[in-house]
């Protein structure tokens, strides 16, 4: 934790820190209004996309996702880089794996009514991105490589045993949305170039 890039710390503890204020200075009927639901997306509420990343249904939910980010993220924040335009591609990066993994959960169950809320749609996203710059050796690796796919499949296994057994730990009971998952791991591994250029990676930062 202590050798993590600043911009992992800023996000755990941002993630922290907005659930404190969820717990106690929104009710939950506002809390629906930031949720995401296919009816939220129907109405026009795209917005939900973003603001349902920052709600988490309890402490267990907000700290396994915090520990999550902590573990997978450290690698892709620092292939950006930690100066203002790599950390300014890095908050886009997550939360576009964020909304793709959020119009992943609503593609697979349109008539869904259960409200989502948290972030693990766009951890996952990290996941996906740490996944190639692990087959990369530190640098962005084949987006089909032995390695990405391997990571990929067992994180579908992973999400399938814990969706249908109920037993994802943090979620309370609650269902998870392991469609956003999925969706987020596949965000990963796409956009991962693409922002590491916006981020002014050069060639360097791609395997051959």
């Amino acid at each position: 934790m202590f050798n993590a890039p600043w911009t992992i710390v800023v996000l755990c503890a941002g993630l922290v820190a907005l659930y404190a204020v969820q717990v106690f200075a929104v009710n939950d009927a506002t809390l629906g209004a930031f949720a995401l639901t296919p009816a939220a997306l129907a109405a026009g509420r795209w917005q939900t996309l973003l603001t349902s990343l920052f709600l988490h249904g309890s402490w267990p939910h907000v700290l396994m996702n915090a520990v999550a980010a902590l573990a997978f993220g450290p690698p892709v924040a620092r292939l950006f880089g930690l100066g203002a335009r790599g950390a300014a591609a890095f908050a886009l990066f997550y939360l576009a794996c964020g909304v793709v993994a959020g119009l992943g959960f609503v593609a697979a169950d349109p008539h869904d009514i259960a409200p989502v809320v948290g972030a693990s749609g766009a951890i996952s996203g990290l996941l996906g991105a740490a996944s190639r710059i692990i087959q990369g050796h530190g640098r962005i690796g084949a987006m089909f490589g032995q390695t990405v796919i391997g990571m990929g499949i067992a994180w579908a296994v992973v999400n399938a045993v814990l969706g249908v057994s109920g037993l994802t730990p943090g979620a309370m009971g609650m269902p998870v949305a392991w469609q956003a998952h999925l969706a987020g791991y596949a965000a990963g591994v796409l956009l991962v170039g693409p922002f590491a250029r916006l981020a002014g990676r050069g060639p360097e930062s791609f395997s051959r």
